[in-house]
């Protein structure tokens, strides 16, 4: 049923950190200023963008009086404050240490600009040090486009040095958005996705596997070293 993959690409908001909150708290803040109420269906649509694009959707969807550089100045200001103090999410440890001690090649592929991860990494340092090959869907100039284009997935395949095939690659993922980059990308996608979200989404948009959390995933379904209990 799940082919075997070699390497493993992470997305990082929602998926290990829990960010995907508290971009909520920010959004609903900003559209609330504005007698404008952030839902969980605009939620899903612009989960895994990159901020331009996802600024230029909230303002769309909510028909807010706001440009896209006006928007992005605002919830800047919130999130300077929110993501320092971020958690990383269960089992998402335990997973990205057992791939590092197993010798798997591991690479993040965030749709976040660089400065957006500093601020959320910071108290995670030893965590994300774990990852020799980043890709930040924000600032780097050869992810044209957000998610759900493959090209931030492509992108980060390319970095790991012996360049496999987008078959050999799994990712993990928790927004639709995000698994349609992956499918999209020709790779294998585990999806962990908000609880309110239906599952039959997931499946449309191809999940190869839907979890409910980090804590079920068994490595052995891909071929990757099982846990030793």
């Amino acid at each position: 049923m799940y082919q075997t993959v070699s390497h493993v690409l992470f997305d990082m908001d929602g998926l290990i950190l829990n960010t995907e909150e508290l971009y909520t708290i920010g959004f609903e803040n900003i559209a609330s200023r504005y007698g404008k109420k952030f839902t969980f269906e605009l939620k899903c649509k612009i989960m895994g963008q990159q901020t331009r694009e996802f600024a230029k959707m909230i303002i769309e969807g909510l028909d807010l009086p706001l440009t896209v550089d006006e928007f992005i100045v605002e919830s800047r200001e919130i999130f300077n404050e929110l993501f320092p103090n971020c958690k990383v999410l269960p089992g998402v440890e335990k997973l990205i240490h057992h791939l590092h001690n197993s010798k798997i090649p591991i690479g993040l592929a965030t749709s976040s600009s660089k400065e957006s991860y500093e601020l959320k990494t910071q108290k995670h340092q030893d965590l994300f040090d774990l990852f020799p090959y980043r890709t930040w869907g924000s600032s780097d100039p050869l992810v044209r486009l957000g998610k759900p284009h493959p090209d931030i997935f492509l992108v980060a395949a390319n970095k790991f040095p012996d360049k496999p095939k987008a078959e050999e690659c799994l990712v993990f993922e928790d927004s639709l958005n995000g698994v349609l980059a992956g499918r999209a990308a020709g790779m294998q996608v585990v999806m962990v996705p908000d609880t309110r979200l239906d599952r039959s989404l997931a499946v449309e948009a191809g999940a190869t596997l839907v979890l409910s959390s980090m804590e079920d995933f068994r490595p052995e379904l891909f071929g990757l070293p099982p846990y030793l209990h």
